[in-house]
């Protein structure tokens, strides 16, 4: 059984969804004291650093994803859940994030990236870095970005890339930790091939 993250940051229907057409049982959890009962975590996520992190911080699932993630279980962040899983981001002030992956994140640089706009919004390409379980049966796919920031880390956790005015990182894994800055709920076949790879794991 997968867990859906519910922090009070984004609709959940449409992962819920993405996970039910790849035929596997999902269903949100919001309370800390229940994400334990789960095989893998799915931690999506759209809006603010800072308000997310407060509201993990009130709700203690900021301690509880902690905990999950100590007992070797599988979790990928998606998007914002992505973004939270470093130890800081610069959203409307600096705020400390859960600290699973030492990094940050930071707002795309206007003077990098030319001509495009801020956020980075509709389809790109990620180019994956070595071999990853969550990739299995693609290459190098074009998948649905919505974000104006992103994490910097060192390269070791780096396992795919995409270029927006200039390369950035776009996926991430430490052990047992996923990190995915596109949306793949959202990103048609591609990206249910990525929710159906993390399934397996």
């Amino acid at each position: 059984m997968i867990g859906i993250v519910d922090y009070n940051m984004g609709n959940l229907a449409s992962v819920k969804n993405a996970f039910k057409k790849v035929g596997v049982k999902a269903e949100v959890v919001s309370r800390a004291e229940e994400l334990k009962k789960y095989d893998k975590l799915f931690f999506p996520g759209v809006g603010a650093f800072g308000d997310a992190v407060a509201h993990l911080k009130e709700t203690g699932l900021d301690k509880a994803m902690k905990d999950f993630i100590k007992t070797g279980k599988y979790v990928l962040g998606v998007c914002l859940g992505m973004q939270l899983l470093f130890e800081k981001g610069y959203e409307f002030g600096e705020h400390e994030g859960l600290g699973i992956i030492p990094g940050e994140v930071v707002k795309f640089d206007k003077a990098k990236i030319g001509e495009h706009k801020i956020p980075h919004m509709g389809w790109n390409k990620m180019f994956f870095k070595g071999q990853s379980v969550l990739f299995e049966g693609l290459k190098d796919p074009y998948l649905y970005f919505v974000h104006s920031y992103h994490a910097v880390c060192d390269e070791k956790y780096v396992i795919g890339t995409t270029v927006y005015g200039y390369e950035f990182v776009s996926a991430v894994n430490k052990d047992n930790v996923f990190g995915f800055q596109p949306h793949p709920e959202k990103s048609h076949n591609a990206g249910l091939k990525v929710i159906e790879n993390f399934a397996k794991l």
